[in-house]
Protein backbone atom coordinates (compact mmCIF):
# COMPACT_ATOMS: atom_id res chain seq x y z
CA UNK A 1 0.00 0.00 0.00
CA UNK A 2 1.42 3.74 -0.86
CA UNK A 3 1.10 5.40 2.48
CA UNK A 4 3.24 8.22 1.17
CA UNK A 5 4.09 9.76 -2.14
CA UNK A 6 7.02 12.76 -3.03
CA UNK A 7 7.44 14.50 -6.24
CA UNK A 8 6.78 17.23 -8.43
CA UNK A 9 3.57 18.91 -8.77
CA UNK A 10 3.44 19.33 -12.51
CA UNK A 11 -0.48 20.34 -12.95
CA UNK A 12 -3.29 20.85 -10.19
CA UNK A 13 -7.04 20.16 -11.90
CA UNK A 14 -10.25 20.75 -9.96
CA UNK A 15 -10.01 17.18 -8.17
CA UNK A 16 -6.43 15.68 -8.67
CA UNK A 17 -2.99 17.13 -9.24
CA UNK A 18 -0.42 15.07 -11.03
CA UNK A 19 3.27 14.45 -9.80
CA UNK A 20 6.68 13.43 -11.41
CA UNK A 21 8.29 11.10 -9.43
CA UNK A 22 11.58 9.90 -11.36
CA UNK A 23 10.40 8.23 -14.35
CA UNK A 24 6.77 8.12 -13.67
CA UNK A 25 3.61 10.51 -13.76
CA UNK A 26 0.81 9.76 -10.69
CA UNK A 27 -2.33 11.21 -10.69
CA UNK A 28 -3.49 11.87 -7.14
CA UNK A 29 -7.16 13.01 -5.98
CA UNK A 30 -7.18 15.32 -3.62
CA UNK A 31 -10.14 17.59 -1.70
CA UNK A 32 -10.63 21.08 -2.38
CA UNK A 33 -9.19 22.66 0.40
CA UNK A 34 -6.26 21.00 -0.50
CA UNK A 35 -6.09 21.98 -3.81
CA UNK A 36 -6.47 25.59 -2.97
CA UNK A 37 -3.32 24.95 -0.71
CA UNK A 38 -1.54 23.43 -3.38
CA UNK A 39 -2.14 25.41 -6.52
CA UNK A 40 0.92 27.83 -5.84
CA UNK A 41 3.06 25.09 -5.06
CA UNK A 42 3.63 24.36 -9.13
CA UNK A 43 6.52 22.84 -10.23
CA UNK A 44 7.74 22.96 -6.06
CA UNK A 45 8.66 19.30 -4.59
CA UNK A 46 6.32 18.25 -2.40
CA UNK A 47 4.93 15.03 -0.53
CA UNK A 48 1.51 13.56 -0.09
CA UNK A 49 0.19 11.67 2.85
CA UNK A 50 -2.03 9.20 0.70
CA UNK A 51 -4.66 6.24 0.78
CA UNK A 52 -4.76 3.93 -1.78
CA UNK A 53 -8.26 2.24 -2.54
CA UNK A 54 -10.02 0.39 -5.99
CA UNK A 55 -12.67 2.12 -7.53
CA UNK A 56 -15.27 0.58 -9.85
CA UNK A 57 -17.36 -2.38 -9.49
CA UNK A 58 -15.92 -6.03 -8.78
CA UNK A 59 -19.11 -7.53 -10.36
CA UNK A 60 -18.48 -6.09 -13.88
CA UNK A 61 -14.39 -7.21 -13.44
CA UNK A 62 -12.91 -3.75 -13.75
CA UNK A 63 -11.55 -2.25 -10.54
CA UNK A 64 -9.02 0.79 -11.02
CA UNK A 65 -6.61 1.64 -8.17
CA UNK A 66 -6.63 5.36 -6.93
CA UNK A 67 -4.84 7.59 -4.58
CA UNK A 68 -6.22 10.59 -2.09
CA UNK A 69 -3.19 12.93 -1.52
CA UNK A 70 -3.48 15.01 2.10
CA UNK A 71 -0.68 17.65 3.49
CA UNK A 72 -0.74 15.77 6.21
CA UNK A 73 -0.85 12.68 8.29
CA UNK A 74 -3.60 13.94 10.32
CA UNK A 75 -5.37 15.31 7.40
CA UNK A 76 -5.42 11.79 6.24
CA UNK A 77 -6.66 9.98 9.24
CA UNK A 78 -9.66 12.68 9.82
CA UNK A 79 -10.55 11.27 6.06
CA UNK A 80 -10.35 7.95 7.06
CA UNK A 81 -12.81 8.75 10.20
CA UNK A 82 -15.24 10.98 8.06
CA UNK A 83 -15.53 7.32 5.40
CA UNK A 84 -16.73 5.35 8.27
CA UNK A 85 -19.96 7.27 8.93
CA UNK A 86 -22.48 5.03 7.31
CA UNK A 87 -23.59 6.44 4.02
CA UNK A 88 -20.50 8.85 3.38
CA UNK A 89 -17.83 6.94 1.87
CA UNK A 90 -14.68 7.71 -0.28
CA UNK A 91 -16.07 9.76 -3.20
CA UNK A 92 -18.70 11.74 -0.98
CA UNK A 93 -15.85 12.34 1.98
CA UNK A 94 -13.76 13.54 -0.97
CA UNK A 95 -16.58 15.93 -2.53
CA UNK A 96 -17.48 16.87 0.98
CA UNK A 97 -14.20 18.27 1.99
CA UNK A 98 -14.24 21.87 0.88
CA UNK A 99 -13.09 23.39 3.93
CA UNK A 100 -10.20 22.91 6.41
CA UNK A 101 -10.10 19.77 8.00
CA UNK A 102 -10.24 22.29 11.54
CA UNK A 103 -13.17 23.82 10.61
CA UNK A 104 -15.10 20.72 10.16
CA UNK A 105 -13.90 19.22 12.75
CA UNK A 106 -14.94 21.92 15.35
CA UNK A 107 -18.47 22.26 13.64
CA UNK A 108 -18.38 18.30 14.22
CA UNK A 109 -17.24 18.87 18.45
CA UNK A 110 -19.61 21.95 18.35
CA UNK A 111 -22.88 20.00 17.30
CA UNK A 112 -22.94 22.52 14.11
CA UNK A 113 -25.34 20.27 12.21
CA UNK A 114 -26.10 23.60 9.88
CA UNK A 115 -22.68 23.86 9.13
CA UNK A 116 -22.20 19.56 8.17
CA UNK A 117 -25.44 19.90 6.09
CA UNK A 118 -23.86 22.83 4.21
CA UNK A 119 -20.98 20.87 3.12
CA UNK A 120 -21.44 19.52 -0.53
CA UNK A 121 -23.56 16.14 -0.26
CA UNK A 122 -24.20 16.16 2.43
CA UNK A 123 -27.80 17.09 3.94
CA UNK A 124 -29.20 17.50 7.64
CA UNK A 125 -30.01 13.61 8.12
CA UNK A 126 -26.47 12.73 7.12
CA UNK A 127 -24.59 15.65 9.41
CA UNK A 128 -26.45 14.50 12.29
CA UNK A 129 -25.01 10.85 11.36
CA UNK A 130 -21.95 12.51 11.29
CA UNK A 131 -21.79 14.09 14.57
CA UNK A 132 -23.22 11.24 16.19
CA UNK A 133 -20.84 8.76 15.13
CA UNK A 134 -17.43 11.47 14.97
CA UNK A 135 -17.97 14.31 18.01
CA UNK A 136 -16.05 12.40 20.84
CA UNK A 137 -13.03 11.95 18.84
CA UNK A 138 -12.68 15.73 17.13
CA UNK A 139 -10.82 17.40 20.00
CA UNK A 140 -7.81 16.02 18.70
CA UNK A 141 -8.13 17.27 14.95
CA UNK A 142 -9.62 20.67 15.78
CA UNK A 143 -6.61 21.08 18.00
CA UNK A 144 -4.12 19.88 15.49
CA UNK A 145 -4.97 21.77 12.18
CA UNK A 146 -5.63 24.70 13.85
CA UNK A 147 -1.86 26.32 12.20
CA UNK A 148 -1.59 24.42 8.97
CA UNK A 149 -1.41 27.51 6.52
CA UNK A 150 2.19 27.34 5.18
CA UNK A 151 3.83 23.39 4.22
CA UNK A 152 6.64 24.01 6.08
CA UNK A 153 4.88 23.67 9.32
CA UNK A 154 3.59 20.03 9.05
CA UNK A 155 6.52 19.13 11.50
CA UNK A 156 5.43 21.90 13.91
CA UNK A 157 1.83 20.16 13.33
CA UNK A 158 3.22 16.34 13.79
CA UNK A 159 4.96 17.22 17.28
CA UNK A 160 1.52 19.37 18.01
CA UNK A 161 -0.28 15.86 17.20
CA UNK A 162 2.44 13.87 19.62
CA UNK A 163 2.24 16.36 22.44
CA UNK A 164 -1.77 16.09 22.79
CA UNK A 165 -1.39 12.20 22.54
CA UNK A 166 1.44 12.71 25.44
CA UNK A 167 -0.85 14.77 27.64
CA UNK A 168 -3.71 12.48 27.47
CA UNK A 169 -1.20 9.14 28.41
CA UNK A 170 -0.86 11.34 31.77
CA UNK A 171 -4.10 11.73 32.87
CA UNK A 172 -5.46 15.00 31.16
CA UNK A 173 -8.73 14.84 29.28
CA UNK A 174 -8.78 15.94 25.59
CA UNK A 175 -10.53 19.36 26.19
CA UNK A 176 -7.78 20.09 28.91
CA UNK A 177 -5.28 18.84 26.73
CA UNK A 178 -6.20 20.97 23.91
CA UNK A 179 -7.07 23.87 26.02
CA UNK A 180 -3.07 23.73 27.44
CA UNK A 181 -2.00 23.34 23.97
CA UNK A 182 -4.06 26.15 22.50
CA UNK A 183 -2.45 28.57 25.07
CA UNK A 184 0.74 27.90 24.46
CA UNK A 185 0.26 28.04 20.60
CA UNK A 186 -1.35 31.21 21.50
CA UNK A 187 1.90 32.79 21.35
CA UNK A 188 3.00 31.88 17.53
CA UNK A 189 6.02 30.72 18.98
CA UNK A 190 7.84 27.87 16.46
CA UNK A 191 8.61 24.45 18.44
CA UNK A 192 10.96 22.19 17.09
CA UNK A 193 9.94 19.03 18.88
CA UNK A 194 7.31 17.68 21.48
CA UNK A 195 9.54 18.05 24.58
CA UNK A 196 9.33 22.09 23.78
CA UNK A 197 5.91 21.92 23.64
CA UNK A 198 5.10 20.01 26.74
CA UNK A 199 7.99 21.82 28.61
CA UNK A 200 5.81 25.48 27.61
CA UNK A 201 2.55 24.18 28.58
CA UNK A 202 3.64 22.84 32.17
CA UNK A 203 5.84 26.29 32.45
CA UNK A 204 2.77 28.03 31.39
CA UNK A 205 0.37 26.05 33.81
CA UNK A 206 2.89 26.57 36.73
CA UNK A 207 2.70 30.01 35.88
CA UNK A 208 -0.64 30.43 36.02
CA UNK A 209 -1.02 28.67 39.76
CA UNK A 210 1.27 31.67 41.09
Amino acid sequence: MITKITGQLLRVETDHLVLRVGAFEYEVLIPEFARRRLQNELNQEISLHTIEYLEGNPAHGRMTPRLIGFLSPIEREFFDFFCEVDGVGVKKALRAMVRPVREVATAIEEQDAKAQAGLPGIGPAMAERIIAKLRRRMPKFALIVAREEPLADETQRDAVGEAFEALRSVGHSEADARRMLETVLASKKKFRDVQEIIQAVYQQTHGGDK
